[in-house]
């Protein structure tokens, strides 16, 4: 089959089209005729070898984010040929990536895709879905009424977490930088949006909380926005962080007696604990796409698997809004 690898760590134009073998099927796997993948910030880190330690064996096929439909299952599957399907699966050490026309993946990862969404939206759901829910419901167990900020508004991450914040009942505040993506994250759901470059974060802690701070804040940014977090949360709350890297000074949240979560979605993948769990998330984020309660934001520009590489530079280039995807056109070459 084809496939889009890289054969060394280096730039967005690492990717090349190579024939590859794919291997047979092993109990409790499917195998998945691949429709389409997103670009998460995890992808560009393996790609460039920031991540070198998450990467798969070169030639390296990368991408985690799969939709498409179940062409072979082993023996006893929860699935059916012909199952439209989506889910977070490759891409990492271990395991062989979605972009490509084939993808072998372990089903306790998958789930069936929304009805209402096509492949192109579904691609865009899995890791993002799955780790604002691990945030939001696992780590910090957000709970009806209480105020939550979220950095982040129109991030991959970000604009799935204010939805889902919203329909846990919380008042949900988010960050932007432009008045665009201000009024993207309320048309989400957010109940206040501020903006980050215009309002100091004891300027709306105060405004917005009498200067107790916020019981939840989730921050997708990381870097130096994790001591504007520490700042933000009330004593005795929750921060939870998908970007941990770095020093940071947690003096400020020792002093308000807060408690610090990693989240960080790969771990399933990377060691093999946990993950139906992960198909369990997807499955219960399906039924909530189909109801209504969440929906993806797709950035205006378009990708193919044979340029993937563009895919990446777009991402990089800092001015998305919402998931950068791409279709496969790999079988048509």
């Amino acid at each position: 089959m084809k496939a889009a690898v890289i054969r060394e760590f280096g730039s967005a134009s690492q990717f090349s089209i190579e024939d590859i073998k794919l291997r047979e099927l092993k109990s409790g796997e499917i195998k998945i005729s691949v429709k389409a993948t997103s670009v998460n910030p995890v992808d560009l880190k393996i790609r460039s070898g920031v991540a070198e330690a998450f990467a798969p064996e070169f030639p390296a096929v990368l991408h985690g984010d799969v939709a498409g439909i179940v062409e072979e299952v082993y023996e006893g599957s929860d699935f059916a040929v012909g199952d439209e399907v989506y889910a977070c699966a490759g891409g990492v050490q271990g395991l062989s990536g979605a972009l490509c026309e084939h993808m072998i993946v372990d089903q306790k990862l998958v789930a069936k895709k929304p009805q209402n969404l096509s492949m192109q939206e579904a691609a865009a759901m899995p890791l993002v879905s799955i780790t604002a829910w691990e945030a939001l419901v696992d780590r910090v167990n957000v709970q009806p009424g209480q105020n939550v900020l979220i950095h982040g508004a129109t991030g991959g991450v970000g604009h799935i977490a204010i939805q889902l914040a919203k329909s846990l009942g919380a008042i949900v505040y988010t960050t932007a930088s432009t008045l665009e993506k201000m009024e993207i994250g309320k048309d989400l759901g957010a109940d206040y949006a501020i903006n980050y470059k215009e309002t100091s974060v004891e300027e709306y802690v105060n405004q917005y909380t009498n200067g107790k701070g916020f019981d939840v804040v989730f921050d997708t940014v990381g870097g130096e926005n994790m001591e504007k977090s520490f700042q933000a949360v009330k004593n005795g709350g929750q921060v939870a962080c998908i970007v941990g890297s770095g020093e940071h000074d947690i003096t400020p949240l020792y002093v308000k007696s807060a408690t610090y979560h990693g989240v960080l979605m790969l771990i399933p993948m990377l060691t093999n604990e946990g993950r139906e769990h992960h198909g369990e998330i997807l499955s219960r984020v399906a039924h909530m796409v189909d109801h209504g309660a969440i929906k993806p934001i797709l950035d205006e520009e378009r990708f193919k698997f044979t340029t993937i590489g563009d895919a990446h530079a777009r991402l990089e280039s800092g001015k998305t809004i919402g998931k950068v995807v791409a279709e496969n056109d790999l079988p048509n070459l």
